[in-house]
């Protein structure tokens, strides 16, 4: 093997050694929890050597050494590991070696989180989006300067592979071939649990089960047989297109954190036995056998202990983060600010909202070849179980609008790796019951990723979540979700009632370069609910957005009535925009009617004036009322409209059940209606 590269890998060996040196000595400055890399730098540096800037790499919280590899200095990684204003990947809001990357000379590395394995199916979703690219022949699929086509490492420890959403993103990549290494580093330990306290098998006897995943177990402590299989498999991947599973055996010689240390629950002879493979001295002692003088190893290990302080000397003396930023970059600006477009073309037929949402979606799919739609049953051969993308794969294809597996937490975190590459997903969750799976991905890694990437990395994905009860759907087909999505910053949240504004706010949440959740209510899609036909509307033009974030005055009241005190406005959205509507035929010209349409962003000036005005406020939800985010919004308007108030916020939602019964007696019982609503008006104007 070349001796340059081995001298390479050495230097850099020791950098990581003395890095590991360094921090443990300094313990009151290096406060923040860290873990380093020490008994895995062997592996990583082989990984990071083989990599090139078209590719992906995503690094867990022990990979400082793929970063070396790739080209940080020590530098930039010790100013996360200190949260300095200078840290280059998250200005000082995340752990060390969290990165994230975008740059012209090295792999591109999206959002990293602590969630230990929840990495793996945002990196697949890379994969996922490079594999589109590379069939509708766009250039946003970059190769490499000698036309290498790119591929995508993923890097786990072996304990994590329990985790099921890793089984997830295993079980995708074989299915769709797709580009990537799952390079799984197995050093026995899940911080105090062994290998064989927590699983049956490694990660190299457990990945036999997804067929289609090529795989191969080496010793990873062993730089030159690390280096030469990394060689041959990453050339595997560009050559073939395949997954493969890299399961490298390597010992742990640090702590597992800063904050719990081995000496806690490790023994002497376990440290010892661990020592025996430490990647420094079998590279050194290589070295010395290829006739290396050891003055000269020494002399590069002297000078990378020099090296390593004056790195560290001068991130300790850079300046802190600036308290003022801490708001910086929860979400990336939209374009659409202003509604657009004809709302209400001439000669046109009134459509059904589960019409419009469809037409919305054919529309973008033809103006933006990067639009991609996935999910349960929404393929060609049912198209949506309410027919919501009937016809779309036999007009797009099946690499463009497809079903999956069951997978709900791979179809949301998926979306981050697929905007990574440029790619525009559109995905269906079958029904809001159902999305709890998936918050896992979209807590962990969506929410978070533009705001931890200082902007870098925002996730454009629109996802589709019909929502709702009626008709007696039970308690796992009816659920409403808002309220546990709320709680959720990083997320928009929209909630249309009616064909128009189910078009209008599509294309703005595709066109929203931040995730937005669409909840659709499925009571509303064909206006089968007796007094739900004014959710049918007139099809919008083609270029029709509506700004999220933005309520409609659905209903006004008499301005005489007004003046003399006699009305109240309602504020709601969805099923309760009909309720109010049918609720508000009993009060003539007393009842103004507000749709948020917009859950978040909310428009409070919207909220806030129509309160003032009336002096009375109910807000109307299908949620259970409970600690539901009407009764947050209750709060918000008390405080803010607090001397126009001429009585208590009212709140009217749903019975405080932990589901909603099937039979349609007990369902109707549950949930608001017009006649519950009329009874609770008539209170609030008497007051």
């Amino acid at each position: 093997m070349d001796t340059a590269i081995l001298l390479k890998a050495f230097e850099q060996m020791c950098q990581a050694k003395a890095m590991a040196a360094t921090y443990e000595a300094n313990r009151t400055i290096c406060k923040y929890v860290h873990s380093t890399s020490r008994g895995h730098e062997a592996i990583q540096l082989a990984t990071a050597y083989q990599l090139l800037p078209c590719d992906y790499v995503s690094p867990y919280y022990r990979d400082e050494s793929i970063m070396l590899g790739l080209g940080f200095e020590p530098y930039t990684l010790m100013l996360q590991l200190l949260a300095k204003g200078a840290d280059v990947f998250t200005g000082g809001r995340s752990y060390y070696n969290h990165p994230n990357y975008r740059g012209a000379d090295k792999p591109t590395i999206i959002h990293q989180s602590s969630a230990t394995g929840m990495q793996a199916i945002p990196t697949t979703g890379v994969a996922q989006g490079l594999k589109y690219l590379s069939q509708i022949n766009t250039a946003l699929y970059k190769k490499g300067n000698n036309n290498e086509t790119p591929i995508v490492i993923c890097s786990l420890g072996d304990a994590s592979v329990t985790e099921g959403e890793v089984s997830e993103a295993f079980q995708f990549a074989a299915l769709h071939q797709l580009p990537i290494i799952f390079l799984v580093q197995d050093n026995d330990w899940g911080i105090s649990v062994t290998s064989s306290e927590a699983r049956t098998c490694n990660a190299y006897e457990f990945v036999a089960g997804f067929k289609g995943i090529k795989r191969i177990s080496i010793n990873g402590y062993d730089f030159e047989e690390s280096y030469n299989t990394m060689q041959q498999v990453v050339h595997d991947v560009r050559q073939h297109v395949t997954p493969y599973l890299v399961h490298a055996t390597v010992p742990l010689l640090g702590h597992h954190t800063s904050g719990v240390r081995k000496d806690f629950y490790r023994t002497d002879e376990d440290l010892a036995k661990h020592s025996i493979t430490d990647p420094y001295i079998h590279l050194k002692n290589k070295l010395i056998q290829q006739g290396i003088a050891e003055a000269v190893l020494n002399e590069i290990e002297n000078n990378a202990t020099t090296f390593i302080q004056q790195q560290f000397d001068k991130a300790v003396a850079a300046a802190e983060p600036n308290p003022s930023s801490v708001s910086d970059h929860v979400f990336v600006a939209t374009p659409i600010t202003a509604e657009k477009g004809e709302r209400s073309p001439a000669n046109k037929e009134k459509v059904l909202m589960v019409d419009a949402a469809l037409f919305a979606i054919r529309e973008i799919m033809e103006d933006y070849q990067e639009a991609i739609l996935y999910g349960q049953d929404v393929g060609r051969r049912l198209g949506g179980v309410f027919r919501e993308a009937a016809t779309l794969a036999e007009q797009f294809g099946d690499h463009r609008v497809f079903n999956t597996a069951i997978q709900e937490a791979y179809i949301i975190g998926s979306t981050v790796g697929m905007s990574a590459v440029g790619a525009k997903p559109i995905v269906e969750v079958q029904f809001a019951d159902y999305i709890y799976p998936g918050f896992n991905q979209l807590v962990t890694e969506i929410s978070k990723s533009s705001y931890l990437s200082c902007g870098k990395f925002p996730i454009q994905t629109l996802i589709r979540v019909p929502i709702g009860a009626y008709g007696g759907g039970g308690p796992y087909h009816s659920g409403s979700v808002e309220s546990t999505l709320l709680t959720i910053k990083g997320i928009k949240v929209v909630y249309p009632s009616n064909a128009a504004d189910m078009k209008g706010l599509m294309k703005a949440a595709f066109l929203d370069p931040n995730p937005v959740v669409m909840l659709e209510h499925k009571g509303l899609y064909w206006s089968k609910v007796p007094g739900t036909e004014d959710a049918k509307n007139i099809e919008p033009s083609r270029d029709y957005v509506i700004p999220l974030g933005k309520a409609a005055t659905v209903l006004a009241a008499d301005a005489t009535k007004i003046n003399n005190g006699e009305t109240c406005c309602i504020i709601t959205y969805g099923m309760g925009v009909y309720w109010a509507k049918a609720a508000a035929t009993n009060f003539a010209g007393q009842i103004e009617i507000i749709d948020l349409r917009t859950l978040y962003p909310l428009d409070e000036a919207t909220i806030y004036a129509a309160v003032q005005q009336h002096g009375k406020c109910l807000i109307l939800t299908e949620e259970q009322q409970n600690n539901s985010f009407a009764e947050a919004l209750a709060g918000r308007v008390s405080k803010a409209c607090f001397k126009y108030l001429d009585a208590a916020v009212e709140v009217m939602g749903a019975l405080n059940l932990p589901a909603v019964p099937m039979n349609v007696a007990l369902e109707k019982e549950m949930l608001p209606n017009p006649e519950k609503l009329t009874a609770r008006l008539h209170q609030l104007l008497l007051q």
